[in-house]
This record gives structure tokens, sequence and C-alpha cells, in this order.
């Protein structure tokens, strides 16, 4: 199964709100990656959502350090695979819209990823089991 990350970026000179989330999909060879402004909660409201260049793939096993050129510190906040459930391209790589199921000890449920205008808006569902409501 493809993995995910989420990072919590401080000190990070272009950033001037000085925290954010950094949102990584494995997508093929390198991981769609989105800064989030907040950790999506589930059941919550969406969250606003930029995406930025593709991240390479050992992010998905960073733990915690300084980030390389001064670009401040991350920590790793949840890790685990995901498994695309929906989207509207063929490839993750290419969609402008997707839902994906996310597994982790922090972060499990429905992470539904949306262009809205020019941004992105994230947002996480918990899953609902047969039977339930």
């Amino acid at each position: 199964m493809p993995r995910f990350a989420l990072l919590e970026h401080t000190a990070a000179p272009a950033d001037p709100l000085g925290r954010h989330f950094d949102l990584l999909l494995e997508a093929g060879e390198a991981c769609r990656t989105w800064r989030l402004m907040d950790v999506p909660q589930a059941g919550g409201p969406c969250v606003a959502a930029m995406e930025i260049v593709p991240h390479r793939l050992a992010w998905l096993d960073h733990v915690e350090g300084e980030i390389s050129g001064g670009r401040g510190f991350a920590r790793r906040i949840a890790a685990g695979t995901f498994e695309l459930l929906s989207s509207d391209a063929v490839d993750l790589a290419a969609a402008t819209g997707c839902v994906v199921r996310i597994e982790s000890e922090m972060l499990a449920g429905r992470l539904r990823l949306e262009t809205i205008g020019t941004g992105w808006a994230v947002s996480l569902r918990p899953d609902v089991m047969l039977g339930q409501a």
C-alpha cells in the first residue's frame, strides 16, 4: 500500500505564520505534497491547503530534525498507509480531487482533497462501519 505522512514544519523563513503542516501522499517516485494551515480533525471543518512542490520519498520516513538550507524544522505528526478510493484522474499525480482512506495511530478515516478556486480544501471524515449511523 502507498504511504502518507503529516509533518509539522516550523521556523520556515518563507512562512509568515511560522508553522504549518505538510501532507505527503506517495505517488510513484515522489510524494504529492500540500501545505496545510492546520491538522484536519475527524468530522471537523475543511482545512485550507496549498499544493507545493513534490517531496522526496525519504520524507515519509522522517521523524524529526532540521531541514537543510536553513529552512526550519520538521517533525512527524502522523504516518501510515493510504488507499485511493476515488479520483478525478487515473494517476494520483494528476488529480485535482481525490478521496483516500488513511490509516495511522494518530489519524484515520477518509481524507478528501479538492481544489477550491486557486487553493485546496482538505477534510477528514471517520470511516463508518456497516450497521452504524
